[in-house]
């Protein structure tokens, strides 16, 4: 089934990619001066007579095979095996919280105390910012 799901969306990819060559072909009704006196019907696959030039013919069957393998894959998709009721939810695990030398410390340890000096310290210039912030 996955051989077949991956080849209908390669159909689907070349008549897309030919599908946009074959529009960027075209050339529209007015684009020559010819088309303005009525001599448009030159390029034609069966003459003056028929509707429709190759190109259009063409694109219009690339179109229906582009149709027809989205058609495919939808009808492919709704036939994988699927969770009844089972949402993006349910296949969540939750961790395990660990314990022991490897887990994280929920609280900081106090600095400790500095010792006493003999002669009192300079005070310390006293900062405008957070202790987090990186001044700039």
């Amino acid at each position: 089934m996955n051989m077949m799901f991956n080849l209908v969306v390669v159909v689907q990819v070349i008549s897309a990619l030919s599908i946009i060559a074959l529009v960027l072909l075209q050339h529209g009704k007015g684009a020559d001066m010819g088309a303005a006196f009525g001599s448009g019907a030159s390029g034609s696959l069966f003459g003056a007579t028929g509707s429709s030039n190759f190109m259009s013919k063409s694109t219009g069957v690339a179109a229906a095979i582009f149709f027809g393998a989205t058609l495919a894959l939808s009808l492919m998709a709704n036939q994988r095996a699927t969770i009844v009721g089972g949402g993006v939810m349910d296949k969540v695990v939750k961790p395990v919280p660990v314990t022991g030398a490897g887990a994280i410390p929920t609280t900081v340890p106090a600095a400790p105390a500095a010792p006493a000096a003999s002669a009192p310290a300079a005070a310390a210039p006293v900062a405008s910012t957070p202790a987090g912030a990186i001044p700039k």
